[in-house]
């Protein structure tokens, strides 16, 4: 199996792609009314800036859902029906003029995309990294002046029209089938066993991306395409979300302003295919864990291609293509798979 990455220095609110192009988008846009992204917000829109210089806190937040408002309208375009969109974004909180309140960007996205036609799906909240062990902000031990630090981001899921429509008995949706065990996991609105970002990602790249860990674009792809589909980051960053493609068999497209991330992402492919392999197998341990632990008597079907059980007839045809290498193409990279055989296979 091969797969496509294009990478574009661009302006997601106007990519170069046909209409119905994406199956799926996986991104985390800059969050409006957090310091470090106050430059490129009025770099793409002076009334940004303006607003700031005022002191106008709430007039900078628009304009800056403005700027985004732009984006949402091109992957109305690109999306195909039936296709999801998954938006990680955080709310802010900031002083502007003496004044500390929330900004609550993930009901401002929320809003764009509904007014865009969308569905509003449950969505998922996740718990942030975090090594501080303060809980509050402002007057510390006395009441009424302290605030809840923000622990969470949402991944806010969205559909473009009615659910997709399939082949029936779709080779390539019966192969990118998870484990009932998995989805019992994934598919909860909290998700608290997310860890740090892949360490291959350190420094000045980190701070420029506010790069989200691998799991979160990794668990997404698998909940919600498969085998074939393309998906879609406006928001590139790091790569990561290519990079969760790459491993999980879809092909991508990035869009990224900034030419030296783009750049420096050979650097995070550097054994890729042993990281894949080691994805994988870590999920095929954790299923043959689970067998053990409820007992193989318990589970009424077999795995076609792998020796274990499994416990529904959809899982049956489940199938997993790790990373060979990584090729160099005109516009990003074309990546080779191979199928993955257990052990255990007669």
């Amino acid at each position: 199996m091969r797969t496509e990455h294009a990478l574009h220095a661009g302006d997601a609110r106007d990519l170069a792609l046909p209409a119905d192009a994406v199956d799926l988008v996986v991104t985390s846009p800059p969050y409006p009314m957090i310091e470090m992204w106050d430059e490129a917000f009025a770099g793409l829109d002076p009334a940004v800036g303006d607003a700031l210089e005022a002191g106008d806190g709430d007039r900078a937040f628009e304009a800056m859902h403005r700027v985004l408002d732009s984006v949402w309208d091109e992957l109305d375009r690109v999306l195909r029906e039936g296709g999801i969109a998954c938006i990680n974004v955080g709310d802010a909180t900031r002083t502007v003029e003496d004044t500390f309140q929330t900004y609550p960007n993930h009901v401002r996205v929320t809003e764009a995309f509904r007014e865009r036609g969308f569905v509003s799906l449950p969505g998922i909240l996740w718990r942030k990294p975090t090594n501080s062990a303060a809980k509050f902000m402002g007057s510390g031990m006395v009441p009424t002046n302290a605030y809840p630090t923000l622990e969470h981001e949402h991944v806010l899921v969205f559909r473009k029209g009615g659910p997709r429509r399939f082949e029936p008995r779709s080779e390539a949706r019966y192969e990118s089938a998870y484990f009932w065990e998995e989805r019992n996991r994934w598919f909860s609105d909290l998700w608290s066993d997310i860890r740090g970002t892949d360490q291959r990602l350190d420094g000045e790249a980190r701070e420029r991306s506010g790069a989200f860990p691998f799991e979160l674009p990794y668990r997404l792809i698998n909940m919600f395409s498969i085998y074939g589909d393309t998906v879609c980051d406006p928001f590139w960053g790091t790569g990561t979300t290519t990079l969760a493609a790459m491993v999980a068999g879809r092909e991508s497209v990035g869009y990224e302003l900034d030419p030296d991330l783009i750049e420096a992402f050979d650097e995070r492919l550097t054994g890729l295919p042993s990281f894949s392999q080691e994805v994988i197998e870590k999920r095929l341990a954790a299923h043959e864990a689970f067998v053990e632990r409820v007992g193989p008597g318990e589970l009424g079907y077999d795995a076609v291609h792998y020796g274990f059980p499994v416990r529904t007839k959809q899982e049956r045809n489940v199938r997993f293509y790790a990373v060979e290498r990584v090729e160099e193409a005109t516009r990003g990279y074309e990546v080779v798979h191979h199928p993955i055989e257990c052990e255990t296979d007669g």
